[in-house]
């Protein structure tokens, strides 16, 4: 058996260390794997015109996103990559992405600094250029709360397997914070637990845990299984233990699978968390819901000078359930549910250069599973690599 993993390991730390990287976080037009060091990024601009149950605040403008890229290839096995995002002008500014990789083989590799966890479909390949609709889906920002950016380490690779690709990622971090329940969203919503000051230390000295395993096959396309789970909440003061050990559990299914010219993708998402029992109906201890999108061309030929252009069509359903279960008092089903539906076009007059006009149709019930409200708008935008 020892001489087998041996073997094993051998083959891995062997196998081709020039291999493209494939990655989404490495799949910019800015990188060349070959060259030493580059700086590039995105900007992502738009207009929003909504009303909610015939209420609307008017017509705005908004200047959703800056990022600024820095690449640097420090050696033949390593490399370097950060991103720092400006929202909204300089309302808020973060740093999403540190992170410095050791390459041993395409099958074992190293990374360690400030990491986007590979959940769902959405965290780790988020930039605004690639998506076809405006905003994000539901389910990669209320349930997975991306775009998500923790310390911690870990390893990833990837094999071949007959026709298919097969890719893994294994991080421990720091992991998400007080916040996920108690707090003023009045609901359990992990994206509460997301601090800075994770990026210093962890609240309560457990690490978490996140995990992705992706098959890809160029003719039926490509299969995510992920998940997430680590304690959230802080329960020692100065050593002495004052609460019960929380814990926040997500896992994810996501997939796209080419369809003619087009493509269709989506992913389902289930969180489960530890809820104190007194706040159990409020504070949801299980959530659930997805989105599944079609992107289809239109029209693709030389258009305003540009050889490469194209319209795309985009359709995405979503629903989330925020708060599964019944009411303990009258056995009724708990309502705090979404549903919603999206509809665009747009024009890439290169593939790194994107136009949106999207409308979106929201359904949104309240706990007590009311009528629901209805919110519509229209969207139009630009989203551009540079």
């Amino acid at each position: 058996m020892k001489n087998i993993l041996k073997v094993a390991l051998l083959l891995i730390i062997i196998t081709d260390v020039n291999a493209q990287e494939t990655e989404a976080v490495y799949d910019r037009p800015f990188i060349d794997l070959g060259q030493k060091t580059a700086i590039g990024g995105y900007l992502e601009g738009n207009t929003n015109y909504f009303a909610e149950d015939g209420v609307t605040e008017g017509f705005s403008m908004e200047m959703r996103r800056f990022n600024i890229f820095l690449y640097s290839k420090i050696s033949e096995r390593i490399q370097f990559l950060s991103e720092l995002e400006f929202d909204h002008g300089t309302e808020e500014i973060a740093l999403e992405t540190a992170q410095l990789d050791f390459k041993f083989g395409t099958g074992l590799n190293f990374r360690a600094g400030i990491l986007l966890p590979e959940l769902g479909l959405v965290n780790a390949n988020h930039d605004s250029p690639k998506w076809e609709i405006i905003d994000r889906p539901l389910s990669s920002t209320n349930l997975i709360p991306s775009t998500l950016s923790e310390v911690g380490f870990g390893l990833f690779g990837k094999f071949y397997l007959n026709n298919n690709t097969v890719l893994y990622h294994a991080y421990a971090t720091n992991g998400l914070q007080d916040g996920i329940i108690l707090n003023e969203e009045g609901r359990t919503f992990v994206g509460g637990g997301k601090s800075e000051k994770a990026f210093e230390e962890d609240n309560n000295g457990r690490l978490s845990y996140n995990g992705k395993l992706r098959i890809k096959n160029k003719k039926i396309g490509t299969l995510g299984l992920s998940f997430y789970r680590g304690v959230y909440n802080t329960f020692a003061l100065e050593g002495e233990i004052v609460t019960d050990e929380r814990s926040v559990r997500i896992y994810a299914v996501d997939f796209i699978v080419p369809v003619f010219k087009g493509v269709i993708q989506g992913e389902v998402v289930k969180v489960m968390v530890d809820v104190p029992i007194d706040i159990v109906e409020i504070y949801s201890q299980e959530q659930q819901g997805g989105f599944i999108e079609m992107v289809y061309p239109l029209y693709s030929r030389e258009m305003f000078g540009y050889a490469n252009a194209v319209i795309n069509t985009t359709a995405r359903f979503e629903q989330l359930d925020y708060n599964m279960g019944t009411f303990k008092s009258t056995g009724g089903e708990i309502g705090d549910e979404e549903t919603a539906f999206v509809a665009g076009l747009s024009f890439r007059p290169t593939a790194s250069t994107i136009f949106r006009a999207n409308y979106r149709h929201h359904l949104k019930t309240d706990i007590l599973g009311n009528a629901p409200a209805i919110m519509g708008g229209f969207q139009v935008g630009f989203a551009s690599y540079f």
